[in-house]
């Protein structure tokens, strides 16, 4: 391949990562077709974006971005997922896969978060890290707490004394 052809490869892959700052890769080789076309099917319905690159290819797109990082060191082929709801998220999804008997050779390789190299350990390690949604609950909740117990303080008096007055009334009444 010439290189004014690799350079407009470049620039088609690099157009398709822009805006992409966090990414995974994974090792696909071994799938065949049909369990391929299921694997990109699953996760494209969680809006994650697949795409298997040749290194050098991958390198000389990313090289000056934030996933530079992800490709230094990695040997073999690999494919590059990104998105779904945030990056907590696609490592759970990947990690998930990873595990399944369905895709047996799908694995996690590393990546790229925060412009930071990953291991696949790494990648396992931030899988069991709370999403987006998770770390908003845990919030809304450590917020609603105080107010839950300032209002069972304010309450408790009140129930007492109703309390005391429905035993005096049926004292009365016996």
């Amino acid at each position: 391949m010439s290189k004014y052809v690799k350079d407009l490869v470049a620039k088609e892959i690099a157009g398709r990562l822009e805006g992409v700052d966090d990414a995974l890769l994974v090792n696909v080789v071994g799938l065949d077709a049909n369990k391929t076309v299921v694997l990109r099917k699953q996760l494209r319905e969680k809006n994650i974006g697949l795409m298997s690159v040749k290194n050098s290819m991958a390198k000389r797109a990313t090289a000056g971005t934030p996933l530079a990082a992800a490709f230094e060191g990695i040997e073999g082929t690999v494919a590059m997922v990104w998105g779904g709801e945030d990056f907590i998220s696609l490592t759970k999804e990947i990690v998930a896969l990873d595990k399944s008997k369905e895709f047996a050779q799908f694995e996690a390789r590393g990546g790229v978060m925060d412009g930071e190299r990953l291991t696949s350990d790494r990648v396992k390690e931030i899988s069991r890290w709370p999403n987006r949604e998770e770390q908003l609950s845990l919030l809304v909740g450590q917020i609603l707490s105080p107010g839950a117990n300032l209002v069972s303080q304010l309450l408790a008096p009140g129930g007492a004394l109703a309390s005391q007055i429905e035993k005096k009334a049926e004292e009365s009444e016996s």
